[in-house]
């Protein structure tokens, strides 16, 4: 290959496949010691010296001088060296260029290369000459060792496996960079249900536990998707996708919320059911800024836009709060709440709503408590009114709730067990869900934990 063929071969490398052409250098370089390893049965002796501007070459034999040459592999004599330079002496090294064939290649100037072997662009053509033209027969001349098939083949081999290794780690090093953040790929293909989504450079899976349930694809069909996780394997990197994962919404969010990216508003947490519902705690650094207007938009612009991306799922935003009392009542929304008393230290909370309420602060199948409870990290236990009162002080001494804003207390009782449900409009199969679904939120904390409130 002529040099001025290999840096346009270097070039597109590093342009395309984003591979440095050092990387390469030194690959060819091990390519031609693995050649004169197969030609001259070791490499031990030999140097290659290649220029990274003008990518010629030179292979190099080093001897030693003695007196009596006793391996000519890696000896030479005195005479043999005075005939390089005479003021060798013994036990110099003797740096020996291996000889090269001299060859003449003939290519024909064409306007478009379709073989690259025996035509040449009319641009690369003029580099030789200005006076060629289209047509015309250009003689390039070129020195290089003569290796044999084998030889040849093996440093090929070393050169193209050094070119995957590299694409591999430059492939890793892309998309590590782009962990926990959203970007675009392609349906290509169905394997069972999970989905081979091209992201560009290499394809990743997007499984089925990943998928926000109700949604279809088409082949071709342009996806956002959270990167989840990239790692190392023999094959190349394995990514890891997402669109169920807490932060496909807050990536969503940041992308939407220019408060979000200045830093001026925070996501402090995000517990979902993916494909349901999502309920999202924000704060502002600004006493100026409303955390939850600046992520809803004007005329519910900028949520509408996360929505659109996540099909029929409703998104709760509430603002956050360093008291546990606020943040659990504000949690809770939309249902209204009489009381809260929380413990900070055993992460446990008891509420009180109104009668009518009961069943909007639990949700369907208990969704809105669970929700809440990974949220803000409690296990929170809810009681009507009348429930409440029923019980007196052994849940929530309920005198003087009414006129008084602080919803937080120290005083509970760690004993009180799990309430059940009777109000009329929560079914009893709902209520049970609830209460073994709070249980699961104990350990399925949200994507962020409130800090703790100071008793």
């Amino acid at each position: 290959m002529a040099e001025n063929e290999l840096r346009t071969a270097l070039d597109l490398l590093e342009r395309e496949k984003h591979i440095p052409k050092e990387a390469i250098l030194d690959a060819i370089k091990e390519a031609l010691l693995q050649a004169c390893k197969q030609t001259y049965g070791t490499s031990d002796n030999f140097s290659v010296v290649l220029d990274p501007d003008t990518c010629e070459y030179h292979i190099y034999e080093q001897k030693t001088v003695v007196d009596e040459v006793t391996d000519p592999e890696t000896q030479i004599s005195l005479e043999e060296a005075h005939e390089y330079d005479g003021s060798y002496k013994v036990g110099d090294t003797v740096n020996l260029e291996i000889k090269t064939t001299h060859r003449v290649e003939k290519k024909t100037v064409v306007s478009e290369v379709s073989n690259s072997q025996r035509q040449i662009s009319l641009d690369e053509a003029r580099e030789y000459s200005s006076a060629y033209k289209l047509g015309d027969t250009v003689e390039i001349e070129s020195d290089s060792v003569d290796f044999g098939r084998i030889a040849a083949k093996t440093a090929k081999d070393t050169i193209v496996q050094k070119i995957k290794e590299e694409e591999k780690i430059s492939i890793y090093d892309e998309y590590k960079a782009k962990e926990g953040t959203i970007v675009t790929g392609i349906v290509e293909r169905f394997v069972g249900k999970n989905i081979s989504v091209n992201l560009g450079r290499t394809d990743a899976m997007l499984m089925e536990n990943e998928q926000i349930r109700g949604e279809h694809y088409e082949p071709t069909d342009r996806i956002k998707v959270l990167i989840l996780e990239v790692s190392e394997d023999k094959r190349g990197p394995r990514i890891r996708l997402s669109r169920t994962h807490p932060d496909f919404i807050r990536c969503l969010f940041t992308e939407e919320v220019a408060e979000i990216r200045e830093g001026i508003v925070e996501i402090k947490a995000i517990s979902r059911e993916a494909g349901n519902r999502t309920k999202m705690a924000v704060w502002s650094n600004d006493p100026d800024v409303d955390p939850v207007g600046a992520c809803v938009g004007m005329n519910g612009s900028r949520v509408n836009a996360v929505v659109s991306e996540i099909g029929k799922e409703k998104i709760d935003i509430i603002e956050w709060s360093d008291n546990a009392a606020n943040f659990i009542e504000n949690a809770l929304a939309p249902a209204k709440v009489i009381a809260v008393v929380a413990d900070s230290d055993e992460k446990k909370a008891k509420v009180v709503v109104p009668d009518y309420q009961l069943s909007l602060a639990i949700g369907r199948e208990g969704q809105n408590a669970r929700l809440a409870a990974r949220l803000t990290g409690f296990r929170i236990d809810i009681k009507s009114e009348s429930q409440a009162r029923e019980l007196g002080d052994e849940f929530i001494d309920l005198s003087g709730y009414y006129d008084d804003d602080e919803f937080y207390d120290d005083d509970y009782d760690e004993s009180e067990e799990d309430a059940e449900y009777s109000d009329d409009e929560q079914s009893e199969e709902d209520t049970e869900n609830y209460e073994s679904d709070t249980e699961e939120a104990d350990t399925q904390p949200a994507d962020t934990q409130p800090a703790d409130t100071e008793e």
